[in-house]
């Protein structure tokens, strides 16, 4: 056997009788998207929302500015509560209204 070849054997063997772990890699889709939240973000400013519920994660909300610039709005800030208490609440009176209708 060459003796330039017996490290690289001896390598390989080591390599295959290594104990194994139990550590599981991180995918993309356990990371939360919004690592830190604003409190104060004008509504004026604001595009469109996004909401998240991602099982790892807290609920998310993501608010896509004017200016293309996507962030993170904490979900406890006031404004955003009265915004969906009102967004359930209109589409609670919708599906009564259709209920009604048949």
């Amino acid at each position: 056997m060459d003796v330039k070849l017996l490290p690289l054997v001896a390598l390989l063997a080591l390599a295959t009788h290594a104990p194994t772990t139990n550590a599981k890699p991180i995918s993309l889709v356990e990371r939360c998207w919004c690592r830190s939240t604003l409190n104060t973000v004008p509504q004026r400013s604001i595009r469109e929302l996004k909401f998240l519920h991602t099982p790892n994660c807290p609920f998310q909300v993501i608010a896509k500015l004017k200016n293309n610039r996507e962030v993170c709005i904490n979900p406890e800030t006031k404004w955003l509560q009265r915004y969906l208490k009102n967004a359930i609440n209109k589409v609670k009176k919708t599906r009564r209204r259709k209920d009604k209708m048949m």
